[in-house]
């Protein structure tokens, strides 16, 4: 299969370029099943949660099906007048975002353990009471979520770093990110999701820089851990 080694750049759009050519080419006909997730991984020289990120933004722009449990599978694009308009080209992955608010919010959590006022503190525990309220109704605690990681960096005071962190959070509304979080994201990640807030919240609140950084490190490593969870694990679109 002619596939070439790609180079970490964007990495999710390079693969799909490649996917997408051989697709163009014939190389897998209509209702084709591509390739396994790990076997695209090993040809290409990458991470299988790369390859994932480019099977769904090969999906979001209907170029294949994911049929969870089952694989992947080619469409028939001969009736299509025109490529679906979903922006995916000038979208960061997922995971690369995770990996970044790791770094980024590692930091501000630390900041805010120092610097953080009472009533900083005060709005991320009302936060994660609007998450919790909210995953009692059964209702994605998204608004709690933003609200705590927003309190966050609200306390460390400058200006740059809450627009980033923003930024972080608008990213979460592109096509690609939100086919992940429908994938992968469930009632039950939600509620682990609400603890570990609680840890980065005790953690702050103790005047912690350390274990703030830590907790809000771990966070994120578990974020990254379930959009990598196996497709047999994730929900059916």
């Amino acid at each position: 299969m002619p596939l070439q080694t790609v180079e970490p750049q964007r990495l999710y759009r390079q693969i799909a370029d490649q996917l997408r050519g051989l697709i163009g080419k014939g190389e897998f006909g209509v209702g084709a099943r591509i390739p396994a997730e790990r076997d695209l991984a090993k040809q290409l020289g990458v991470s299988r949660p790369s390859v994932r990120e480019a099977l769904i933004a090969l999906e979001v722009e209907g170029w294949v099906e994911i049929r969870t449990g089952s694989g992947v599978y080619v469409l028939d694009r001969s009736h299509r007048t025109s490529t679906p308009a979903s922006n995916t080209g000038a979208e960061w992955g997922p995971l690369e975002i995770i990996r970044a608010r790791r770094m980024v919010e590692g930091e501000t959590a630390a900041t805010a353990a120092q610097h953080g006022k009472r009533k900083d503190v005060d709005a991320m525990r009302r936060a994660i009471q609007m998450m919790r309220d909210m995953a009692a109704r059964n209702e994605v605690p998204h608004e709690g979520d933003r609200a705590f990681h927003l309190a966050i960096v609200n306390a460390c005071g400058n200006v740059v770093l809450t627009e980033t962190v923003q930024g972080f959070w608008e990213s979460r509304q592109g096509p690609i990110f939100a086919r992940m979080i429908d994938y992968f994201e469930t009632m039950d990640s939600w509620q682990a999701a609400i603890g570990e807030h609680e840890a980065i919240l005790a953690a702050i609140a103790a005047r912690d820089p350390a274990a703030a950084r830590e907790a809000m490190h771990q966070h994120m490593d578990k974020f990254h851990q379930r959009f990598s969870a196996s497709w047999r694990r994730a929900k059916a679109s």
